[in-house]
């Protein structure tokens, strides 16, 4: 009859590590955990009667889980209750007859790492065990147990044993998996190799290789057995005598008698005593190099050769060598061998192209250089005809000019494939000549171009030093007096950059003039200008019909530069030309009236300069490439810096004799915006956009790899010259530019429209698809940056509706308006929404009964000038200029000059500090003689605190380098955007 009130405990091993326990009763049903628990433990005190053992799940099935070590504790002296009857399965049964032995051989020290699985690539353990106990050892559970029980028991008992792991970590070349080391090892062998256990014998067994007599001679190679307690202490066995002890030792293994005494070995008489009795060992180990390197066995095969040939060397030196030593041997190699192995074949070629002196010839970067080839080996240098010569001996070490050298056949093979694909491009040409001295070796890039697959240099002759000199700023070019044409004092920095672009222009090199807001980067181009006027008038530049002979194919050319700005400084440009240069003859071409298809190359004949704007020179494409221009110039060219856009690569079809960028910011978000202003200027010299991003844009965009980011430095530093105001060197003398940051609250209207704004998105986001996603995240961020300005901003009549004690924004703007204005100061205030300006601008007039102009994206030219004099002409009385100017950041915040304010306000934060930069430069620029103070406007609690804590926290990538729009922002998690727009009301006006 069945036993109902039995429970069966059944064990396997977790997954997790440990054993699972779990009960089952008569009829399949498992038993609950927390009574099986109760059963087993209940007078089991290191567990503390069961409290310290977890319940939990295996395959569907509730258990307990009990670690390796306490396992052991358990089974060796089960504590289970006596009044429910409990049956142990086998497996368990085997486990508690195995416990006691495996405590007594663990706390005797009596394990060891286990040879047979380290050969299989297993890492594992063994314990000496009585005889009766293996039967209960090989259970799947058993094996699995003893792994991981043994490395707990030597970490939780504290015996000086290190684990498996550690041991191969301390001796990590031994190649476990990768060859039949059984072929080379025994156990004991390998017990001694991983530090397991130590070497009796009073010596190690090693091998030395000796440099030929004789240039081409052989190889000597000999056994030398080196004294471990002291290392000078050598012995060289000659081949006969390891001949003999080898024929001793397999003589006594077949007889299984006693080995010969030390002192009948020959060659024995000449070793120390305590040494003979283990000559064996070196026989041995003898042996085990010829089953591991079958090639230095002699002919006879029961003793190691006694020369090699150079090919021999060169393989055990390479190769050979190394295999010893992973197998825990010394080596000794010729000295030199350590200093020479790791030399790589440089590459260098030798510029001997006479580039008819940096001012006079005008060639480009595709012009190839003339050169020779010469091949450094460590400190020695070959000619190209020494090197084919090698070549042909095809020999892999040589002695040369009395110094060893190795010469790989892949490291020459590399060498060959460069001067074959140089040889294919017919040579080098300037770019790759200045990319190779500027970055030096290229040595583990990833292979870009040919240059790039092994160390290669250039020796440049006097005249290329001389220009890489001045290119990298390192050597100033010759000073150019302003033309008598100027209308102006230019300053000596201003004189230096007109001389440098003048000198690129004579190169055939395009420049980035990247000067700081403010410092005259306009006042620059025009003396430029002015500079090709005269040359041309003198003769020193011809006129296109000079130069008609050349350009048989190609457009039409003309005398005219080509300036292109954005719609928003085309009459500051204007002005400026008026100013400083009124024999300039200019041309606009601008608006309805401006002269399309084939006759505009004829009415560009005649002018200096034709001005023109981003928006055409994409849909007067076909108009301005139709014709090469003396110059193009791009003023604010970070409006190219993505490269995809039409207007980009309009702009990149232009053909012209030179070409200038203008820009304060040639960095603003990315790197590639770099890329691109560079492509236009220097067309293929940073490579394609790929390759860039592939070198550089990536990783120093995701970890500011200093390395990389002045390897980028050093690309660019020939072709642009960025100064700034604080620059000792360029002495302005400015005034002070202070800013102050100040922080507003919401009203309690802002905060419940802020609040149920925010709860609304959340409600919808998540329902979304990643388009409609995207959308609604970004009008979110509109919304609720005009919820901080005004709440007015959300009807659709915000200009009418009242406004007065709604915003503290608003109300904190007009009290330091007012207060400037009683100083006699004037302001700019910058917002990124029109509806803001809008605004503001009826508010401000309320105020204060004047008119106050708004300059944004949709204000025609005329009326942007108009409002820009009115603004800077200080005669003007009060009620005519209240000194107040509204701006939108994007249609205001670059190309203009509003000195006549020293205050500048940002009534909303942009994410790009560099963009608010260029906004405040409007007045902090050369012309301003007062303190110029800067007020940013932050909404405590709100979306624009987040801003600005982001801002403060920006690397500065652009400032590295030579300094972010919103889409980011749609990429970020629920939380993460729930962490970025949550109001914290702690700042709320109550």
């Amino acid at each position: 009859m069945t036993d109902t009130s039995v429970v069966t405990v059944n064990v396997r091993w977790a997954p997790k590590g440990g054993f699972f326990l779990w009960g089952t009763r008569y009829n399949g049903g498992v038993s609950d955990a927390y009574d099986l628990r109760d059963w087993l433990f209940a007078w089991h005190a290191p567990s503390f009667y069961g409290t310290f053992i977890e319940v939990g799940e295996s395959l569907n099935v509730e258990g307990l889980l009990l670690p390796s070590l306490e396992a052991l504790d358990y089974l060796a002296q089960p504590a289970a209750v006596q009044h429910q009857k409990l049956e142990f399965s086998r497996e368990l049964k085997d486990l508690t007859k195995l416990a006691p032995h495996v405590k007594e051989a663990l706390t005797q020290g009596r394990f060891m790492p286990d040879f047979a699985k380290w050969k299989t690539g297993v890492l594992g353990w063994k314990l000496q065990l009585p005889e009766q106990a293996a039967a209960w050892a090989a259970g799947a559970a058993a094996q699995q147990w003893m792994d991981e029980l043994i490395p707990a028991w030597t970490r939780e008992d504290g015996v000086m044993r290190q684990s498996l792991e550690q041991l191969e970590r301390s001796f990590p070349l031994l190649l476990r998996g990768k060859a039949a080391s059984d072929v080379w090892m025994d156990e004991e062998d390998w017990l001694v190799s991983i530090g397991w256990q130590s070497d009796g014998t009073p010596f190690r067994t090693c091998l030395r290789l000796e440099e030929p007599a004789t240039a081409g001679g052989a190889w000597p190679l000999r056994l030398v057995l080196q004294d471990r307690g002291d290392k000078d202490v050598l012995y060289e066995v000659s081949p006969e005598a390891l001949r003999s002890w080898t024929a001793a030792g397999e003589a006594a293994d077949s007889s299984a008698g006693e080995r010969p005494g030390g002192d009948e070995l020959p060659g024995a008489e000449a070793m120390p005593a305590a040494w003979r009795l283990h000559l064996g060992r070196a026989a041995r180990d003898a042996a085990k190099w010829r089953r591991m390197l079958p090639w230095l066995a002699a002919p006879e095969g029961d003793a190691l050769r006694s020369e090699l040939s150079a090919d021999e060397a060169w393989e055990l030196l390479t190769k050979g060598s190394l295999r010893l030593m992973e197998a825990g041997y010394s080596v000794f190699l010729p000295a030199w061998w350590e200093r020479i192995r790791k030399w790589r074949p440089r590459l260098k070629a030798k510029m001997k192209s006479s580039v008819g002196g940096a001012a006079q010839s005008v060639f480009g970067l595709s012009q190839l250089m003339q050169f020779d080839w010469k091949i450094a080996l460590g400190d020695i240098e070959l000619t190209e005809a020494e090197f084919r010569e090698l070549l042909e001996q095809n020999r892999r070490l040589v002695q040369i000019r009395g110094e060893w050298v190795q010469l790989d056949p892949v490291h020459l093979a590399e060498l060959q494939h460069v001067m074959k694909q140089v040889e294919k491009k017919k040579g080098l040409s300037l770019r790759d000549v200045l990319e190779l001295h500027l970055l030096g070796s290229s040595e583990g890039e990833e292979e870009q171009d040919f240059h790039r697959t092994l160390k290669m240099e250039v020796e440049l002759d006097e005249q290329l030093e001389e220009l890489v000199e001045l290119l990298n700023h390192a050597k100033q070019p010759p000073l150019l007096p302003p033309p008598d044409s100027f209308r102006g004092t230019l300053r000596a920095y201003q004189i230096e950059g007109i001389s440098w672009l003048v000198f690129l222009r004579q190169c055939g090199f395009g420049g980035c003039l990247a000067d700081d807001m403010g410092l005259g980067k306009t006042i620059q181009m025009i003396t430029y200008l002015l500079h090709l006027r005269e040359q041309r008038l003198t003769g020193a530049l011809p006129g296109p019909e000079g130069r008609e002979a050349d350009n048989l194919d190609g457009p039409p050319q003309v005398t005219a530069s080509l300036l292109i700005c954005p719609t928003s400084v085309l009459g500051n440009w204007q002005k400026e030309l008026q100013r400083f240069a009124p024999d300039l003859r200019i041309h606009l071409h601008y608006g309805p009236t401006r002269m399309k298809g084939p006759a505009f190359a004829e009415t560009c004949r005649g002018y200096d300069l034709v001005l023109t704007t981003y928006t055409l020179s994409h849909l007067d494409e076909t108009e301005l490439s139709s014709v090469e221009w003396e110059s193009v110039c791009l003023d604010e060219a970070q409006n190219i810096k993505n490269a995809y856009t039409k207007q980009a690569s309009s702009i990149r079809k232009l053909s012209a004799r030179h070409r200038i960028a203008l820009t304060g910011t040639p960095i603003e978000n990315r790197l590639t915006e770099l890329w691109s202003i560079f492509d236009f200027l220097n067309p293929g010299y940073l490579g394609s956009l790929r390759d860039f991003t592939q070198r550089y844009v990536g990783a120093i965009e995701r970890t500011q790899d200093p390395e990389l980011i002045a390897k980028v430095q050093r690309l660019i530093r020939p072709f642009l010259l960025r100064r700034v105001k604080k620059d000792p060197s360029i002495q302005l003398d400015l005034p002070d530019k202070y800013e102050y940051k100040t922080y507003v609250s919401l009203t309690t209207e802002q905060a419940t429209l802020y609040e149920n704004y925010i709860r609304e998105l959340f409600d919808r986001l998540d329902r979304m698809t990643v388009m409609e996603r995207r959308g609604m995240i970004l009008a979110a961020l509109t919304k609720l940056k005009q919820i901080c300005n005004h709440p007015a901003l959300l009807t659709k009549d915000a200009v009418r509706s009242p406004w007065q004690q709604r915003s503290n924004k608003v109300e904190r703007l007009l009290e330091m308006v007012q207060e400037l204005r009683q100083e006699g100061d004037k302001c700019l205030i910058f917002t990124q929404f029109v509806e803001t300006g809008h605004l503001l601008q009826r508010i401000l007039q309320e105020e204060f009964g004047a008119k106050v102009p708004f300059l944004h994206g949709g204000a025609t030219r005329s009326e942007r000038d108009r409002m820009i004099e009115t603004f800077q002409d200080d005669s003007l009385p009060p009620e005519q200029q209240p000194g107040i100017f509204l701006l939108s950041l994007k249609a205001g915040g670059t190309g203009l000059n509003l000195t006549a304010a020293n205050h500048v306000f940002h009534f909303d934060r942009w994410w790009n500090p560099a963009v608010e930069n260029q906004a405040t430069d409007r007045a902090f620029r050369i012309g301003q003689t007062r303190l110029v103070q800067v007020h940013k406007f932050v909404t405590l609690g709100t979306l624009e605190e987040r801003i600005d804590e982001m801002i403060d926290k920006k690397l500065g990538l652009s400032q590295q380098i030579v300094g972010s729009g919103e889409q980011w922002i749609t990429e970020l998690s629920t939380d993460d955007l729930k962490d970025l727009f949550a109001l914290r009301s702690e700042w709320v006006e109550r």
